[in-house]
């Protein structure tokens, strides 16, 4: 970030309402501005090109190219930009080619606010260190660069600070312990009363459980009235 201008983000999405949302999600964060969106290739390589982005938010399939090969022609022409993928694709081989090309975050749809926020507030943090040291020298320590890369949180306690606003940790075991036991699984009521919080807090703990794929959510069809989201740990 030069200065302290807002990180500019071009969202490359061939799904105009998926894009939007993702616009919408960004203006919720501080700290964030989207500069354009792509839904094509020649869209993307003309914004990529005009606007020069810090930051990509970048689908992998699309009707006229491959978001991994827009990945790599960015990276080979070697803009200062940063990419995370947000995409339905879940193959691993794809994942892989994406870790390995150098993607900051691989995020799998349908995205949840939560998810989202916590990749954007990581990339935020990332982004003003990266800036910050390159005004304060040409060169960084060891403990610098395990900073930019997050090492220094792995299996310590402060890990836990990395957790999305509203989500107590302890809470969270909580609930998981509460899943654990119940191989059908359990809905966010029932959740609720086992733990003793309201439905809605119970059922953001179990989105949030979702979303960093820990648990898996369903629905099941009851004999009268709309089906019901059950949530229950992976078998």
């Amino acid at each position: 970030m030069k200065g302290n201008r807002e990180i500019e983000v071009l969202i490359v999405e061939d799904d105009l309402r998926v894009a939007e949302i993702q616009k919408r999600f960004l203006e919720q964060i501080e700290g964030f501005q989207t500069v354009g969106i792509a839904a094509s290739n020649l869209e993307a390589k003309t914004l990529i090109e005009i606007m020069q982005p810090d930051l990509l938010l970048l689908d992998v399939y699309f009707p006229d190219m491959n978001g991994l090969d827009l990945l790599k022609e960015t990276k080979q022409q070697t803009k200062q930009m940063d990419v995370i993928m947000i995409t339905a694709t879940k193959e691993i081989h794809k994942v892989q080619e994406a870790i390995s090309i150098g993607v900051f975050d691989y995020i799998i749809k349908p995205v949840v606010f939560e998810r989202f926020k916590q990749s954007l507030l990581r990339y935020k943090d990332y982004h003003t260190n990266l800036a910050q040291l390159g005004k304060d020298s040409l060169h960084v320590t060891q403990q610098q660069v395990d900073k930019l890369l997050r090492k220094e949180i792995v299996g310590l306690p402060n890990e836990k600070t990395y957790l999305p606003k509203g989500i107590d940790p302890l809470t969270l075991e909580k609930v998981l312990e509460v899943l654990s036991r119940e191989v059908r699984g359990l809905t966010a009521e029932i959740v609720a009363k086992e733990i003793g919080v309201s439905r809605t807090t119970a059922r953001r703990y179990l989105e949030h459980l979702v979303s960093e794929e820990k648990i898996e959510a369903d629905l099941a069809y009851g004999t009268v009235g709309r089906p019901e989201r059950v949530y229950l740990v992976h078998t």
